[in-house]
């Protein structure tokens, strides 16, 4: 059994033991509040919601056919509105089939004809740019037209005069781009006289390929032209003698 002197030692420590636990808790609780929670988790803003409504560029590969498709918000028969500018019947076919959109799982971006049917199926290649394949058509496009430079010439545009001239100005040759079909290119005719180096090549057809001019030979050689500054049209690659071709 305890004296009382060891009563009164054991009772000291209970109450020192008790002050210094007190005071661990008070100095402890301001830290405790400004620490930050670590354990809440972060919170991630939503993504936002893709729109598609708006003008954009309707295109094949090459963009020597190119028209504007515009998405409306507004509900259709099926899906929302679609609207194609004058142009792009004339250009493809099938764009009356077309009478709505739709952007599903994945963002696939749906053309639809009047029974809901996919015309086309486009999927997201790149931020912007949808592309679809079409049999007879190869592969089609729908890009922002605001990230794209200027379409490339038109057989059309090209049809014409030309002269062939070389770094320094001289006449080389001259000829016509005419709109004669010839298969799928058009016909090429010479204007004599010419300097024997195109005279050897002797071009017969012509057609335009990813923005460049093509001259094409009997024989299948080709000599590709692309556009420079001041509307001429540099031979590439370049050769030891640059040609030029010159809208008369």
């Amino acid at each position: 059994m305890a004296t009382a002197e060891e009563g009164v030692i054991i009772c000291g420590m209970v109450r020192g033991a008790t002050l210094a636990l007190l005071l661990s808790i008070a100095f402890a609780a301001p830290l405790a509040a400004q620490a930050p929670d670590a354990a809440a988790p972060e919170t991630a803003a939503p993504a936002a919601p893709r729109s598609m409504t708006g003008s954009w560029e309707f295109s094949n590969a090459d963009r020597e056919k190119t028209c504007t498709i515009t998405f409306r918000n507004d509900n259709a028969k099926v899906g929302k509105r679609v609207e194609f500018d004058p142009g792009c019947a004339k250009l493809f076919s099938f764009i009356p089939e077309i009478v709505g959109w739709r952007l599903g799982d994945n963002d696939f971006l749906r053309l639809l004809d009047a029974q809901g049917k996919s015309v086309l199926e486009f999927s997201e290649v790149e931020s912007g740019i949808f592309e679809a394949p079409k049999p007879g058509e190869g592969i089609l496009f729908i890009q922002n037209p605001t990230d794209l430079g200027p379409a490339p010439k038109t057989a059309e545009q090209m049809t014409g005069e030309w002269t062939i001239v070389r770094r320094t100005g001289q006449r080389v040759c001259g000829l016509t781009l005419s709109d004669t079909a010839a298969g799928e290119e058009f016909v090429v005719r010479l204007q004599h006289p010419c300097d024997q180096v195109v005279t050897r090549f002797a071009p017969a057809t012509w057609q335009m390929d990813r923005g460049e001019i093509v001259l094409r030979a009997a024989n299948g050689q080709a000599w590709r032209f692309e556009e420079g500054e001041d509307s001429k049209w540099q031979r590439v690659p370049q050769t030891a003698s640059p040609l030029l071709m010159v809208r008369k």
